[in-house]
């Protein structure tokens, strides 16, 4: 039996048949007006879409309605015939008939908005509806396969879907809407100074070659221990965080324009330590003076200050070991709601746990996660890998692709690989005895020439050029920076 319900202001009755509240008069009348008056559409098409109408026949005609205004060609009962005669849920209502007695019933134009805002509610109600219904069915369900933990995952990332979209499932996307997102990327990057379409690095030659760090991308950091893979990561976090602003974006909504709030799963390091990182890289004290506490009066003020300046960043750091990959998603969905999220780094992939007992088959199902996580929340994930050590075993200790350990997933899921490499540790290793003065002399000259440089070798990326970053590094405060070129200063040519 049916409920029948009024929802004010508009005197519209609601029903909710079988406990799937719709309103059939709201949506007739709303099409009427649209083919009445195809201005009106305008108003309601940041609201609704097709997936907001009960009725199926109804989505089909504002489907089809919104096509053709998008077109600048008219919506009209008569247009609307010749796409619709063959409609067999168009026969049983009448057929064309019915096309005509829409436009016959529509509302004033004036109170389309708050009908379109109607529909749309009732839609989100019926998702919720069909939502829980699928929670307490996999709720009631023993399974020794289902985790309730994992059910609570699962039913948190499909209710953050439907806050962020208003539906649990976005489904297709139509070519021309996804060439109109490429083009409004396009056009961010030709308005932004730089040429930037991503989030900058703050460093300028890597975000030169990568265009800044994309929504929805995953960038896999690799590297050997000791080259300076947590160290780059911290300092992006830190120029991302300290460059935040917020404001109103290109679109007309409110949120990050430039820098960004930045998530921090450091699985290998304690929060603390990897502060003392950033605070030793921001004061330019060394991070081992700070450890030591071996600071005289002047550097201790630096510290404190640069401690203070850095406490509004929003850098949010979770440094629980052996999280799993489900549980990741989960906190930052959470951290998205509540603070806003536009970059997430995890240090480091292989310290993060699957559900598979097979290791291979683990990495790749981590891998996969983080991509999902990067296109979920649309933003870019970054995420530390280790090397194996069939590196070390080379005459040339540069890394390639082949050297990402445990699984070709990792770069399979990938939008960008990069590595980190410093020559100067494999060098400074290979110091010859002070009795050997002409080996002496050419390692001195090979170690000045590589002293407090770094490369990043970018040997995967999807939308744009492969190639060598060149980056100073200061080992003293672990950071990474802008390598000053010969040229500049003055022509490059």
């Amino acid at each position: 039996m049916n409920e029948v319900m009024t929802i004010n202001p508009t005197g519209i009755q609601v029903e909710a048949a079988d406990t799937m509240p719709h309103s059939i008069e709201a949506e007739q009348q709303l099409l009427g007006a649209i083919l009445t008056d195809n201005d009106v559409f305008d108003r309601v098409a940041s609201i609704i879409g097709p997936q907001h109408f009960y009725d199926p026949v109804h989505a089909r005609i504002y489907e089809i309605a919104a096509a053709r205004i998008s077109k600048n060609n008219l919506a009209s009962p008569v247009t609307l015939k010749a796409f619709m005669e063959a409609d067999e849920g168009l026969k049983e209502l009448g057929g064309p008939a019915y096309l005509a007695r829409l436009a016959a019933s529509s509302v004033s134009a004036f109170a389309v908005r708050e009908y379109a805002q109607m529909l749309y509610d009732l839609a989100v109600r019926r998702d919720l509806i069909r939502l829980g219904k699928d929670i307490s069915a996999k709720a009631a369900k023993v399974d020794i396969a289902s985790n309730p933990k994992e059910q609570i995952v699962e039913a948190e990332q499909a209710l953050y879907s439907m806050a962020e979209q208003g539906q649990v499932e976005s489904g297709f996307v139509s070519f021309l809407k996804a060439v109109t997102e490429a083009v409004n990327v396009a056009n961010a990057a030709y308005q932004r100074e730089g040429g930037l379409a991503g989030v900058s690095t703050g460093l300028i030659d890597m975000d030169g070659k990568l265009g800044g760090l994309h929504p929805s991308d995953l960038l896999i950091l690799a590297g050997r221990p000791s080259m300076g893979k947590t160290s780059l990561a911290t300092n992006i976090a830190f120029n991302i965080a300290k460059a935040y602003k917020k404001g109103i974006k290109p679109d007309g909504t409110e949120g990050t324009v430039e820098g960004g709030v930045v998530a921090f799963f450091s699985l290998e390091m304690s929060a603390e330590q990897l502060a003392s990182r950033i605070l030793a890289e921001a004061s330019e004290i060394s991070s081992h003076k700070i450890r030591q506490g071996d600071m005289d009066e002047i550097e201790f003020r630096r510290f404190v200050e640069a401690a203070k300046a850095l406490e509004a960043c929003p850098l949010f750091i979770d440094d629980t070991a052996a999280l799993p990959i489900s549980q990741v998603a989960a906190r930052a969905r959470r951290l998205k709601r509540t603070h806003g999220l536009d970059v997430l780094i995890v240090d480091y992939l292989q310290l993060l746990r699957g559900t598979s007992e097979n290791r291979v088959q683990e990495i790749g199902e981590i891998s996969m996660g983080l991509k999902a996580i990067a296109k979920e929340l649309a933003i870019p994930v970054i995420a530390l890998s280790q090397l194996s050590r069939q590196v070390e075993n080379r005459e040339d200790k540069r890394p390639q692709l082949s050297d990402l350990r445990e699984s070709g997933s990792i770069e399979q899921d990938a939008d960008v690989v990069m590595f980190v490499f410093r020559e100067e540790y494999y060098v400074e290793r290979e110091k010859p005895g002070e009795e050997q003065l002409d080996k002496m002399a050419e390692w001195q000259e090979r170690m000045s020439r590589l002293h407090a440089k770094a490369e990043v070798i970018i040997g995967k990326q999807r939308h744009g050029p492969i190639g060598t970053v060149e980056l100073s590094f200061e080992a003293q405060f672990t950071r990474f920076g802008n390598l000053a070129k010969t040229w500049q200063g003055g022509n490059e040519y």
